[in-house]
């Protein structure tokens, strides 16, 4: 018998976006099955106005603080005031920070934001950004060769949400689609630079995704075709032969949340190099 979900308050502030803070939130609240976290998200609170005006909201709806602000006399505050509500409060980055420390010998800069500035490496990250966004669904396919990976499956495999995830990361990313006795484009096959590899999935779980999604009113289209699991068994049937004919990798993607997939393509990478 399952239980009732519960619900749970959960107050993420932070110095800087708060990225950081909703990543690990979410990762301990995915723990749990049965309890639901209400998130208040918090971002740039850098003053002792901006705390105080927080935690008139958290006594409103009291719950699980979890803060990253590298002030350390605003830190104190906030764990200050936590101790008085009688309410679980957590340093999301002291602890690593510690370690850091230990392990270098030096203490941190604390920098707000430090993870955000604008070098090489955020600009790195925008040009991939805008490369991937260049080169969705097939498009622009005569420079495969300036890509770090290429995505190819047939419809509904998260071509496009995986692309510009790797792409978040600074990896361009184009992505083609694969149909059903249309070969890939040979500039894709000729492409000796990129990781290039194949999203395959479930029937099931294709057909699933393709009913529950807003279909065009394309001539060319057939509906029937589109979601039948006969069909798809055709469609996965072709794209693994086209993978196994010029041995690029496939992965499952039935299973998989984007991170999920994203972590196997950069492991991929590594192997390759």
């Amino acid at each position: 018998m399952n239980k009732p979900q519960s619900f749970f308050h959960l107050h993420l502030i932070s110095d800087a976006t708060g990225e950081t803070l909703l990543a690990a939130g979410r990762a301990a609240s995915a723990q749990y099955k049965d309890a639901r976290a209400i998130e208040h998200i918090y971002p740039l609170i850098r003053t002792e106005k901006q705390v105080a005006k927080v935690f008139e909201d958290i006594e409103e709806e009291p719950g699980i603080i979890l803060y990253t602000v590298v002030d350390q006399k605003l830190a104190r505050g906030i764990d200050e005031r936590c101790a008085t509500m009688g309410l679980p409060c957590v340093s999301v980055l002291e602890p690593v920070l510690t370690v850091f420390q230990s392990y270098l010998g030096t203490p941190a800069g604390r920098r707000v934001g430090a993870q955000h500035v604008l070098d090489a490496e955020y600009f790195r990250r925008i040009d991939a950004l805008n490369f991937t966004m260049d080169h969705d669904d097939g498009q622009l396919p005569l420079n495969m060769d300036d890509a770090d990976v290429v995505l190819i499956g047939i419809s509904r495999t998260s071509k496009t949400p995986t692309s510009i995830y790797l792409a978040n990361r600074g990896i361009k990313t184009a992505n083609i689609p694969i149909v059903l006795g249309v070969p890939v484009p040979e500039s894709l096959v000729a492409a000796k630079t990129p990781l290039i590899v194949g999203l395959i999935a479930t029937a099931e779980r294709i057909s699933h995704v393709r009913q529950n999604r807003i279909l065009g009113n394309s001539s060319s289209y057939v509906p029937t075709d589109y979601v039948d699991r006969a069909a798809i068994n055709e469609e996965l049937a072709y794209a693994r032969q086209i993978c196994t004919r010029h041995g690029w990798p496939m992965i499952d993607v039935s299973r998989r949340s984007i991170e999920e997939t994203a972590a196997a393509i950069v492991a991929l990478r590594g192997k390759n190099r």
